[in-house]
């Protein structure tokens, strides 16, 4: 049974860092929000360690898979695959701009092929009861901006997709690298809201540039749903007040010091079956961000958890440095 998805605030599918362990933790700080994997690519799953890539813990519901590629009988088997593990949803990768991927047919470069789009989301839904979305950009390189997209739109709209996550930038696919193409073409929200307003059938998700709570709700007064990415990994306890804030759950906002048991707890569990300690902890680097001591919290971790037989201990130390505050003066940001 899959669970019934509210996308209002949703967060990205972010390659090397948005994986099973970052999710669990995040989860911690939000149980509304729905959970996007990094990308995985056809090949991958077909070819490759299928429970590498697939598997996940209980509590990350709701979670969507992403999955990159252009050949729909492939993107067909593969959304099979995420619906029998047990994902909520599916989505297509239409905005990622690298270079690799673009050699072979993913991401962004597919927004010049809008009919070759329907024709994979159509074999994805014809394969699976699951939701099946897609994500790409206002645009790539000369695409003339909010028309091309409308076109894009359109067609995949055509094929039965309904929502549609927009990255508010154009990409670049030659002249910038993906971390340029995240930050120098300029945010265009209007161009997203323009879309919802013309094509209010649709479910129509921003993304690009989100940084707080407030501007958060102020975009819903206009689209959907709202995805943060960098930010919420930078700085997860924005998570802490999305139930409340964006979902209206009535319950006391979590503290990060209950964050913290809960995440000790998760790590006890996962190194006992083997994992590396610094595979989940450089996930929480930024919870306490802005407080006096988060530099030296961050610090520690960073120094200690990448050792060879590094453990629980890591954790434990660095929250010791939280801890001594009151009597180290020179325990500040």
């Amino acid at each position: 049974m899959t669970t019934k998805l509210n996308r209002r605030f949703t967060a990205a599918p972010m390659m090397e860092w948005s994986d099973t362990h970052c999710r669990s933790f995040w989860r911690l700080l939000t149980k509304e929000a729905v959970l996007y994997s990094e990308m995985v690519t056809t090949g991958a799953l077909i070819h490759g360690d299928r429970k590498r890539f697939l598997d996940f813990n209980a509590s990350e519901h709701p979670l969507a898979l992403q999955l990159g590629g252009s050949d729909p009988k492939a993107l067909a088997e593969c959304a099979k695959m995420a619906e029998d593990w047990g994902y909520d949803e599916v989505n297509l990768n239409c905005g990622c701009p690298s270079d690799r991927v673009q050699n072979n047919m993913i991401g962004a470069c597919l927004m010049a092929e809008p009919a070759l789009v329907a024709e994979c989301m159509s074999a994805m839904q014809n394969a699976v009861k699951i939701p099946v979305t897609i994500k790409h950009r206002i645009g790539i390189d000369d695409m003339e901006d909010y028309e091309g997209m409308v076109n894009f739109v359109s067609t995949v709209a055509s094929a039965g997709c309904k929502t549609f996550i927009v990255h508010a930038r154009k990409a670049w696919l030659k002249g910038l690298s993906p971390k340029e193409n995240r930050e120098v073409p300029p945010l265009q929200y209007d161009k997203v809201v323009r879309l919802k307003q013309e094509h209010p059938e649709l479910e129509i998700i921003i993304n690009g540039g989100i940084t707080s709570i407030e501007q958060s709700l102020k975009l819903l007064e206009d689209v959907d749903g709202v995805m943060l990415g960098r930010e919420i990994y930078q700085n997860p306890y924005l998570l802490a007040e999305v139930d409340q804030r964006i979902y209206g759950v009535e319950k006391s906002v979590v503290s990060r010091e209950e964050v913290m048991e809960g995440f000790i707890a998760y790590a006890t569990e996962q190194v006992a079956k083997g994992v590396r300690i610094n595979y989940m902890t450089r996930h929480i680097l930024g919870l306490y961000q802005g407080l006096p001591g988060s530099r030296k919290f961050r610090r520690v971790i960073s120094e200690q958890a990448y050792k060879p037989n590094a453990g629980l201990e890591v954790i434990k130390a660095a929250l010791d440095v939280l801890n001594e505050l009151p009597f180290t003066s020179e325990l500040t940001n």
